[in-house]
C-alpha cells in the first residue's frame, strides 16, 4: 500500500515457523507488528499496519514493537559531549527521549534480505545520516529477525559509523502473554541485585540503588502485581535470563541478551484512539522488556560506554524463548 505523505511502500513481512508460531514485522519502524503463539497473539499493538503512519502514533509516543534509536532512553540536557564538541538534539523539557522526533521508529527501513524455509528470518536496514536528529556520523544500521524452529525470536541489531558517535538501540515490544486483559497477574523474574535511580524525569541520576526490602525486588518469580514499573534495572554480570509468564495462558517467555540493562515498563494506561490486535483494556494491558545499555551514559562516566567509532560494530543480541503449559 502506498501512504499519503511517501513514496515509500509500507510493508508486513511474515515469518511462519514449522510449529505454526507466526511473527510479523512491518519495515516502518522495523517493528514487530504480531506474534502469535498457539494462535494467540502476544504482541500488544494497533489492529491495522496503516495504523503506524497516523499522526496520532507520532504524537503519543507509544513505540508499539518499533525499533528504538539511535539512542534509546533519555539523554539529560538535551545534548552530550564528544571528542570535545557539543551536539544539541531534540529535547522536551531538557530531556532528549528514544532518538528524538523522528528517531528511527518512525522510519522505513530497506528490506534487505528474507528466508522462508527452516528458521525463517528478515533482515532490514536504515541508513541515519551525519546530523539527523543532532547526532554525529552517518550510521547503518540492521537488524535481522529470525523466528526458529524452536519457538525463539532472535532480534540482532549491528551499526557501523564513519564518525565518533554514540549508539543504544532496543526493540520496544509491549507483551501480554495472555492475549487479553492487563499483566498484573503475570510473573516476572529480573536477574539484578540494583536499578539505576531516576530522578523526576525519569533520568537516572548516577547513582544505583539496591532492589532489597523495595517493591522492585523481582529477584525471585513475583507478581508483577500493581507495581508502578518504569524501571532501568542493572543485570547482573552472568546473569540468569529474565522470565515472564501468564497467568491464563501458560505461555512462558526467557529473554537472555548480551545488553547490560533492561528497562521494565507497564504503561498505567494506553491510547483509545484505534483498536488493538489483542484484547486487552486501556490500564497496564502490557509490559515492555527493552533490553540495551544505559540510559543518559553520555554524562556518567562510569556506565557502560555507548560510543561507537569508525571501524568498530554495534552489536544487541536478544533472544526470547517461548514455551507453554504449566
Amino acid at each position: 500500500m502506498k501512504t499519503k505523505d511517501t513514496a515509500e511502500e509500507l510493508m508486513l513481512l511474515r515469518l511462519k515457523n514449522q510449529t505454526g508460531t507466526e511473527l510479523e514485522i512491518l519495515n516502518f519502524g522495523a517493528a514487530i507488528f504480531s506474534l502469535k503463539i498457539n494462535g494467540a497473539n502476544v504482541i500488544v499493538g494497533p489492529s491495522r499496519p496503516e495504523d503506524y503512519l497516523s499522526e496520532a502514533y507520532h504524537q503519543q509516543g507509544k513505540y508499539f514493537g518499533a525499533t528504538v534509536g539511535r539512542y534509546a532512553g533519555r539523554i539529560s540536557k538535551g545534548q552530550f559531549t564528544l571528542d570535545g564538541k557539543t551536539y544539541k538534539l531534540h529535547e522536551k523539557n531538557g530531556v532528549h527521549l528514544h532518538g528524538g522526533n523522528f528517531g528511527f521508529s518512525y522510519k522505513f527501513w530497506k528490506l534487505i534480505e528474507q528466508g522462508e524455509e527452516h528458521n525463517p528470518y528478515v533482515v532490514l536496514e536504515y541508513f541515519s545520516p551525519d546530523g539527523e536528529e543532532g547526532y554525529p556520523g552517518n550510521l547503518t544500521v540492521r537488524v535481522k529477525y529470525t523466528l526458529t524452529e524452536e519457538n525463539e525470536v532472535s532480534i540482532a541489531y549491528s551499526a557501523t559509523t564513519d564518525k565518533g558517535t554514540v549508539v543504544n538501540i532496543t526493540n520496544h515490544a509491549y507483551f501480554n502473554l495472555n492475549g487479553r486483559g492487563d499483566v498484573n497477574g503475570h510473573r516476572l523474574q529480573i536477574p539484578a541485585d540494583a536499578f539505576l535511580e531516576p530522578d523526576a524525569q525519569l533520568v537516572p541520576t548516577g547513582k544505583m540503588t539496591g532492589v532489597t526490602g523495595t517493591e522492585f525486588d523481582f529477584r525471585e518469580v513475583a507478581l508483577i502485581g500493581e507495581v508502578p514499573l518504569d524501571t532501568v534495572y542493572q543485570l547482573n554480570e552472568n546473569a540468569e535470563k529474565i522470565f515472564l509468564k501468564g497467568d491464563k495462558s501458560g505461555i512462558k517467555l526467557e529473554v537472555e541478551t548480551n545488553q547490560p540493562a533492561v528497562v521494565v515498563y507497564v504503561p498505567e494506561d494506553l491510547p483509545t484512539d484505534w483498536e488493538y490486535s489483542t484484547e486487552v483494556g486501556s490500564e497496564r494491558a502490557a509490559v515492555c522488556l527493552e533490553t540495551q545499555k544505559f540510559p543518559d551514559a553520555p554524562h556518567h562516566s562510569h556506565f557502560p560506554s555507548v560510543r561507537l567509532s569508525p571501524g568498530e560494530t554495534y552489536e544487541n543480541k536478544t533472544k526470547w524463548k517461548f514455551t507453554t503449559g504449566s
